[in-house]
């Protein structure tokens, strides 16, 4: 199994995952994330595929995905060259679930049970960050407004979501935090109760709005930023234990009036 995790993020989503796939008792390396782009005159970034399951699935949803991207980008991008406004998405993902609903039937008939999850992360061309989850039936969930973020695979089981609950993480109220960090430190974290989840050596990439630009890019993040993030996670998660023993020592009151006032302090610097 593995662990993809999406979050909205401002004007954009962020995809992350882990580098492990398993098969029984063997763990190997496997793509879990796929950029999809136009290369023409000028890239147009499109969107973020993921997925979890079983790996010729997940293939096949990548190719799924990006066929229909294509597809409208034949049909109506090509003319003026940009992203897909609110309704266009909409009619993408309603595409791309009815090809996904056809290739699982096919399947069920032939007594093979499809075992595998995706997601789709887009930004329309005015900055509006979509996040879709399709099941195992094909069905497309729409979760960029509620919960705005989605998590992938069984390590999403194993404490992902856990993690994520815990954190409280809502999109209109996250704008300050580093989800590139949280995304690490969620996949590191699961990764040392969950074999089949590996520490966060895998793919990450961030499609967002670019208000000077005035369009969508798509990036992946840089080996040198993780590194950074591989030291960021090993101090936080010290930080939690001594918050932990600080609690103890002092009692919640006392410790939650000191946070207040260290964020005042910092709100009155900015």
């Amino acid at each position: 199994m593995t662990l993809v995790i999406a979050l909205v993020w401002g004007q954009g989503v962020l995809v992350s995952a882990d580098s492990r796939a398993s098969s029984g008792l063997v763990f190997h390396e496997e793509r879990k994330i796929l950029p999809i782009y136009i290369d023409r005159d000028r890239e147009l970034y499109l969107g973020i595929a993921g997925g979890a399951g079983d790996a010729a699935l997940v293939k096949q949803g990548f190719r799924i995905i990006e066929s229909c991207f294509r597809s409208w980008f034949e049909k109506i991008g090509s003319k003026v060259n940009r992203n897909p406004s609110d309704d266009e998405v909409e009619d993408i993902v309603s595409d791309i679930e009815s090809r996904l609903i056809a290739r699982y039937r096919e399947l069920r008939d032939v007594g093979i049970e499809p075992s595998v999850s995706l997601l789709l992360a887009t930004v329309t061309y005015d900055g509006k960050p979509k996040l879709y989850v399709f099941d195992d039936r094909g069905l497309a969930e729409p979760v960029h407004e509620n919960p705005g973020y989605a998590l992938l695979g069984k390590g999403a089981i194993t404490g992902g979501l856990l993690l994520l609950r815990l954190l409280d993480y809502r999109p209109g109220e996250a704008w300050e935090w580093d989800l590139g960090i949280l995304s690490a430190f969620i996949i590191d974290m699961v990764s040392e109760i969950d074999p089949t989840v590996s520490p966060f050596l895998g793919e990450s990439y961030f499609i967002r709005y670019d208000e000077e630009k005035k369009k969508v890019l798509l990036g992946p993040l840089k080996r040198e930023v993780y590194k950074e993030y591989k030291e960021q996670i090993r101090k936080r998660k010290t930080l939690i234990k001594l918050l932990w023993n600080a609690i103890e020592k002092y009692g919640e009151d006392i410790i939650e009036q000191k946070l207040k006032e260290l964020m005042k302090g910092n709100n009155a610097k900015r």
